[in-house]
């Protein structure tokens, strides 16, 4: 299977995190992905949550990588920092403003899941691109990850 990998430098600036919700745009853009379709849309919020929790919870520069496999299966996200401190889910309450992050990750990607890297780790997730996904109708609470 054949795998084509973009990737882009983050700065530890929450700033970035728009810099990166456009470069990915691009790049979807670029791989086929309109930015009109709903996976875009979930992956662009995905995008956002992984960079955000990685420039937030770090203060650290990151990796954002995209991996796109050639038969045109599904996407791949991939958010590498330099702290080997696991990711630690919450669940925000009522009007808390953070927190959900990791939640929505969960909802909304097929797979996620961390790993350690030679220096820090990197958190990933994947969205399967047979079926049409909405960001909106695919948050459960009951689904089951991997």
């Amino acid at each position: 299977m054949q795998v084509l990998q973009v990737q882009l430098e983050v700065g530890p600036d929450p700033a970035e995190v728009g810099r990166a919700r456009k470069w990915a745009r691009s790049r979807l853009a670029g791989s086929g992905i309109g930015d009109d379709e709903p996976l875009a849309e979930t992956l662009v919020l995905l995008i956002s949550e992984l960079v955000t929790n990685a420039v937030v919870h770090t203060g650290c520069p990151a990796v954002l990588r995209m991996l796109f496999a050639a038969e045109g299966s599904g996407v791949r996200v991939e958010v590498a920092d330099a702290s080997d401190r696991p990711p630690r889910p919450r669940h925000a309450e009522g009007d808390d403003t953070n927190g959900r992050g990791l939640e929505l990750v969960d909802g909304l990607a097929d797979r996620w899941g961390w790993q350690p890297e030679a220096v820090g780790k990197s958190i990933w997730c994947e969205v399967d691109r047979v079926a049409p996904v909405s960001p909106v109708s695919s948050l459960s609470p009951h689904r089951v990850r991997c």
